[in-house]
């Protein structure tokens, strides 16, 4: 298989409604986990509530509008992208107020509302500059499992890198868009959290501290983000070598040893990534010239 079909298929089942079903999967499992015991019956109201209003709603606009304008899967032309936007907004909101009425649990609900406010944000942003939805479909969730589950959740962070990959090659976005998705995504999840947990006096007890989290962001993004300046300012290996060695002295003095170990893999895998590109891709560049 070569690089192309890799990347499409890496582009496929991150597409945003598509990634949220295991991901979703596994977050509506550790939130049905009570005392030690698992709720069967709670596990199948989140499960269904996530899939409805996290995946199959947004997914069903998605394939309608893209057979509607004859285009591609992605809607890629900017412009076409506001009906899909706007009906995501609406289809997590709608999940958000269900799952508030019903009173099913906290997080949920307010990951829900996560969603619709983000997806908000991504049309807002759209309107002028066309960010990646896909790192911002696939940061939401892991921000969730960060909170959830930290460096374990943190691990999912993993993918993206290989998605900025995938996207940039495919000329689906910028690299500088396909990286601010996922900064966007991550951070705009966890702040939410935990304003909403105020606002809404809606407590969850047991998750990652607001401050671990950004911990374990920072050390998802700060590899991608130090390959993709570099990128574009066309400063290369000696400076990456450089930056990558005073993060990791950082890391290792400041932080705790998870966040250490989360930032090694994201940097393992942005590296190996970037070789087995090769020169279609910018930060191979980077990497190797001088």
């Amino acid at each position: 298989m070569n690089k192309l079909k890799i990347a499409k298929t890496i582009s496929t089942i991150t597409n945003p409604p598509i990634i949220c079903i295991p991901l979703f999967l596994l977050i509506c499992i550790i939130l049905s986990f009570e005392n030690g015991a698992f709720n069967f019956a709670k596990f199948i109201t989140l499960e269904v509530i996530s899939l409805v209003f996290a995946s199959i709603l947004p997914m069903a606009i998605i394939l309608f509008w893209a057979k509607k304008l004859n285009t591609d899967s992605d809607i890629s032309n900017r412009e076409d992208r506001f009906t899909p936007l706007v009906v995501g907004i609406i289809s997590y909101f709608i999940g958000f107020l269900i799952s508030w009425f019903i009173n099913v649990d906290n997080f949920l609900t307010l990951l829900l509302l996560c969603y619709s406010v983000n997806t908000g944000v991504v049309l807002l942003i759209t309107s002028k500059w066309k960010i990646s939805v896909h790192t911002t479909g696939l940061s939401g969730p892991v921000a969730a499992l960060i909170l959830l589950l930290g460096p374990a959740g943190a691990v999912f962070g993993i993918i993206y890198p290989i998605l900025i990959w995938s996207r940039v090659l495919l000329k689906k976005h910028t690299l500088a868009q396909a990286i601010c998705g996922g900064v966007q995504g991550f951070y705009l999840t966890v702040l939410e959290m935990y304003l909403y947990m105020y606002i809404f006096s809606k407590p969850i007890p047991g998750i990652v501290s607001l401050e671990m989290s950004c911990l374990y962001i920072l050390a998802i993004i700060a590899t991608p983000v130090i390959l993709g300046v570099l990128s574009y300012t066309n400063q290369f290996r000696n400076l990456f070598a450089i930056l990558e060695m005073v993060m990791l002295i950082l890391f290792f003095l400041l932080a705790p040893l998870n966040v250490f170990i989360i930032f090694v893999l994201i940097t393992l895998t942005s590296v190996a990534i970037s070789l087995y590109a090769g020169s279609d891709f910018v930060w191979f560049n980077v990497l190797k010239s001088s």
